[in-house]
């Protein structure tokens, strides 16, 4: 791609988010994407409704949850220095972590937390907590308040509790606070010269704040909260940066390990051992998983990618190493990721020409749905699964262990504690679509909205995923 074709996706994203925001009530959105050596960014609308601050090239924003795959760059760091061994049960170094099921810790491996095949039962569990003793207070709470879904390894749930203790497990064997340690040794050698952990940082220069729909008139306001607790900080809560730092980052995994400057953060094999396969689901809905990465299948081409959402907006990286391209977003509505999945697939489309199959051909009609109806619990999570009309209904709903978890949801989802009922239809045995979408919705990034349902025993199914995470019958 030259120069002038990078210019001509310039103006073609320019118009795409101009159209996208004004019509779904998105305030800001901006975007950065490199390819072969040349980069462009764009940005749009407002970063804070209640401050009309715009939303500029270099306005900082949350991560979310493509802090993980940082956090997992400085695991292997780690494993390369010979302080950790991904092979090795995580209580030999954290002797203090624990789970309300006996046995159930001791049982994981390192390799397991960054990874997502755990099985820690935590993924909705909002300890609160400030300052340099955080992750070991959400240790510490790990021990009476959350339990095991399976066994270590034997499925894939996407894990905010797994990266949490692995955040905890790099202060134990460096001893050095995780804020501290992201910033020396991924912010700095990558040049992420513009990202912080702290509120108190990012307020003395742009930055934006997430937005929900008004109840009543849908038009976006600020969020109430700004950051999840210093508790989330390694799964996502309080890292906050710019699309420069994250495309920096992102071409720091497309070059083996070698950020922009030239200064080795990873080496070749521990960036390669991230990118390779580590557990897959083999369903359509749950992509392969590596070491922090998701692999999403493009026909024969591989999206390394993690999205993130922060209270009021989501965030999104995407590296391409076939094609050298790195691609990264951040909207300040949870709507926003349509339109992340809408300029993932006009890059890979229209300006790297990689043909995309469809991903469902066919919905099947006359599949039994008995096995999956019941209700399925995670941590705080319930999900009442019925049969309506022929075709399966959720109902799902947040039940809070205390107040402070209550407070710190419904901040964290802009009020709602339970969503509407979905109807779902078959597509096979075992795997369904939210009904009213057309089939070519889930060729993308949205295919995480297909719901699974897995390890059918005496004709009941005992899990249940949905965007990746995993519920258990009760």
């Amino acid at each position: 791609m030259n120069d002038n074709a990078l210019r001509t996706i310039e103006a073609q994203i320019r118009e795409q988010i101009c159209a996208y925001c004004e019509s779904n009530n998105v305030p800001g959105f901006v975007v950065g994407v490199y390819h072969a050596r040349e980069q462009v960014i764009v940005a749009h609308g407002t970063a804070n409704v209640a401050t009309g601050a715009p939303m500029l090239e270099d306005t900082g924003f949350l991560f979310g949850s493509v802090t993980k795959v940082l956090t997992t760059t400085l695991v292997l760091q780690q494993v390369e220095r010979g302080l950790l061994n991904l092979d090795t049960p995580v209580v030999k170094y954290l002797p203090e972590f624990t789970l309300a099921e006996p046995g159930a810790a001791e049982k994981i491996l390192v390799r397991h937390l960054i990874s997502h095949t755990n099985g820690i039962d935590a993924d909705l569990f909002f300890p609160d907590g400030k300052g340099r003793d955080a992750l070991k207070i959400y240790v510490e709470r790990l021990a009476g308040s959350c339990g095991a879904l399976f066994e270590p390894g034997e499925q894939l749930s996407y894990s905010n509790g797994g990266m949490i203790v692995a955040g905890r497990l790099l202060e134990v064997v460096t001893g050095t606070p995780f804020p501290d340690l992201l910033e020396r040794n991924v912010f700095a050698p990558v040049g992420m010269t513009t990202s912080s952990t702290s509120a108190e940082r990012a307020i003395l220069r742009s930055t934006a704040v997430g937005h929900f729909p008004d109840p009543e008139t849908m038009a976006a306001k600020p969020t109430d909260m700004f950051m999840l607790p210093d508790t989330w900080g390694p799964a996502g809560g309080t890292p906050i940066g710019t699309v420069s730092d994250l495309l920096a980052f992102g071409r720091t995994h497309l070059t083996g390990g070698v950020s922009p400057s030239g200064t080795r953060v990873l080496s070749a094999e521990s960036t390669s051992l991230m990118q390779q396969v580590s557990h897959d689901m083999a369903t359509p809905n749950v992509p392969p998983m590596g070491l922090g990465w998701v692999r999403y299948p493009f026909g024969d081409t591989t999206v390394l990618a993690m999205s993130g959402a922060s209270p009021g907006g989501v965030s999104i990286l995407c590296v391409v190493p076939e094609h050298d391209l790195v691609f990264t977003a951040y909207g300040n509505t949870g709507s926003a990721i349509m339109l992340h999945d809408q300029i993932l697939q006009r890059l890979l489309r229209e300006h790297l020409a990689v043909q995309i199959p469809t991903l469902i051909d066919e919905f099947e009609p006359d599949v039994d749905l008995a096995p999956y109806v019941g209700t399925y619990r995670s941590n705080q999570l319930r999900i009442d699964v019925t049969v309506v009309d022929g075709q399966l209904e959720e109902r799902m709903s947040y039940e809070p262990a205390d107040e402070s978890q209550r407070q710190i949801f419904t901040a964290f989802a802009g009020g709602m504690t339970s969503a509407p009922p979905q109807r779902y239809v078959p597509i096979r045995p075992g795997l369904f679509a939210p009904a009213g979408y057309p089939l070519d919705a889930f060729d993308g990034y949205l295919r995480l909205l297909l719901v699974s349902y897995h390890d059918v025993r005496r004709g009941r199914a005992r899990f249940r995923n949905g965007g990746g995470r995993l519920t258990r019958r009760v």
